[in-house]
């Protein structure tokens, strides 16, 4: 049976991992299989606009995730411009591979798998949730999406009302430096809430705050998860997380939604059911 009791416990010291490859990827883990028990393992993507970020920026939702009671593994996957899309997604399937051939030793027996991220790490982890759809492997439990960066058209009223009276959007800007050309615009990894066929996937978690400038974006995901069958469980947090800045910017313990993103996080872990190994 899978534990998530330990959620309320201090998280061990994270230790690093590389999965092997041509240059290997390195990954940061958090948390640590109980004796004799099992945990889910979930693989993290930090934010950046998919032009920056790091290991260290993705601590606070790593440590968030872990401190629910999961194994979280945290990628730094390949950036763009010198990695424009696909890299990242295929380096984020190429690792979830790894970590399903690992994850006895690092979560326990039949370990369920999870993919989760914020900002643009939201966007791969639900590329990549498709994408094992698509290829029928590995087994995935469930997608955690935090303040997701899913539509490039930045003409949501909720970015509207963040960007004010600016004309320059670091979001825009990440997102023409990831796409290689409109037709990557058009590709379900590429922009997931433009995808024609969302069937299949696993259920969802999406999460976003009143402030958040993806709020709108991201409930418009749940809703077309929802309309095709897939379970979705989705929070909109008070207007006072700083999303998705906040999760780059402080630790953990001082995250203003910690109480309630754990209470998401958990609560989504103990339901996902895992698909058989």
């Amino acid at each position: 049976m899978v534990s998530t009791a330990s959620s309320s416990a201090a998280v061990p010291p994270a230790r690093t991992l590389s999965v092997p490859g041509k240059p290997p990827l390195a990954l940061r883990v958090w948390g640590a299989k109980p004796r004799g028990g099992v945990v889910p393992l979930v693989l993290h993507f930090h934010g950046g606009a998919f032009i920056s970020g790091d290991l260290d920026s993705g601590a606070c939702l790593a440590e968030l995730l872990a401190s629910s009671g999961a194994v979280v593994a945290s990628l730094a996957y390949p950036l763009a411009p010198a990695h424009r899309f696909p890299d990242a997604v295929e380096a984020g399937y190429t690792t979830l591979e790894w970590l399903f051939k690992q994850r006895t030793r690092l979560a326990g027996t039949g370990a369920p798998l999870f993919v989760a991220g914020e900002e643009a790490g939201g966007n791969i982890a639900a590329a990549v949730a498709m994408m094992v759809r698509d290829r029928a492997h590995p087994p995935l439990a469930g997608q955690i999406l935090v303040a997701p960066m899913l539509d490039p058209c930045g003409a949501t009223p909720s970015l509207r009302q963040t960007m004010g009276e600016s004309t320059g959007c670091k979001w825009m800007d990440g997102w023409q430096q990831y796409l290689r050309g409109p037709m990557d615009a058009e590709h379900p990894y590429a922009v997931p809430c433009r995808a024609q066929r969302l069937a299949g996937l696993p259920p969802a978690l999406i999460l976003t705050g009143g402030d958040d400038p993806m709020r709108d974006e991201a409930l418009a995901y749940a809703d077309r998860l929802r309309e095709a069958g897939i379970a979705v469980h989705s929070g909109l947090l008070p207007p006072t997380t700083g999303w998705p800045e906040s999760l780059s910017e402080q630790p953990a313990g001082e995250c203003p939604c910690a109480i309630e993103v754990r209470g998401h996080v958990r609560a989504f872990l103990q339901a996902a059911t895992p698909p058989p190994s």
